[in-house]
């Protein structure tokens, strides 16, 4: 398989002198559905931010399809990032602006900042936008403002949005924590079938064990921002989960009566 996403020898170390990532190295291969899991501050949104560069390293390198991300800058970094779309928690969309608005930022590195300020975006762009709209089944919202939606409609707005960027890598930074269950579900199938389907390497943290080994074909287990754990998701047990956590699991991080 081609490898897409390589750390090598990765540390973060912040300001105040916290640690957020100890010398982590990975290889994740194009396609992968990653789940990556651990105790809040274990260094999961560290790790995903760091690897588009929300969040520079302090040591190591991180490489992108072949391309060092942390050394590269101008025109090659925006280049590089357009391939990698980012999925939050609170959605990250401009409430105000209709639901087609939102999706057509993801257009935005490709275009002029003059251009995309004025929302001149070429028919081929809308058409993609729609598309994208279409395959996360919202587009008869299209013409919504993005705050009448319900959190789940949000979150698949932000699916469509890194969809119409054309990006090969996802990455998904608690992308359910706020859904009730139904919608969780919703929103995670979407990401597995958009992962299946189309092929994109899809890195997604999360808090529920039981999503971790219904959805991924990897789970990464982070811990004080080190690795402990990384396998096939048939290998997730219980009791590695347990190392993970660094104690017996809570039912609430199971998911427990919430599963589906």
């Amino acid at each position: 398989m081609e490898n897409v996403i390589e750390l090598r020898n990765v540390s973060k170390v912040y300001p105040n002198g916290t640690k957020g990532l100890n010398d982590i190295n990975l290889r994740i291969e194009k396609g992968e559905f990653v789940a990556i899991v651990g105790l809040s501050g274990a260094g999961k949104s560290t790790l995903l931010r760091s690897i588009n560069r929300l969040h520079e390293i302090s040591e190591g390198e991180i490489w992108i399809d072949g391309q060092s991300i942390t050394k590269a800058k101008g025109a090659q970094l925006r280049q590089i990032r357009r391939g990698i779309g980012m999925i939050f928690q609170s959605f990250n969309l401009v409430k105000r602006s209709s639901v087609l608005r939102n999706v057509l930022a993801g257009r935005v590195g490709y275009h002029s900042t003059l251009r995309t300020i004025l929302g001149l975006f070429p028919e081929k762009d809308v058409d993609l936008a729609f598309r994208a709209l279409d395959r996360v089944n919202i587009v008869e919202k299209a013409y919504s403002r993005a705050d009448e939606l319900s959190g789940g409609q949000q979150q698949r707005v932000a699916i469509a949005r890194v969809l119409a960027q054309e990006a090969n890598i996802i990455l998904a930074d608690e992308p359910v924590a706020s859904l009730d269950p139904l919608t969780t579900k919703q929103v995670m199938d979407d990401l597995k079938k958009i992962n299946q389907e189309l092929g994109i390497t899809t890195i997604v943290n999360l808090h529920f064990v039981d999503l971790a080994r219904e959805y991924a074909t990897r789970v990464i287990g982070l811990r004080a921002g080190e690795v402990v754990f990384d396998g096939p998701v048939e290998e997730a047990t219980d009791e590695r989960f347990s190392e993970i956590y660094g104690r017996p699991l809570q039912a609430d991080e199971l998911l427990g009566e919430m599963a589906i």
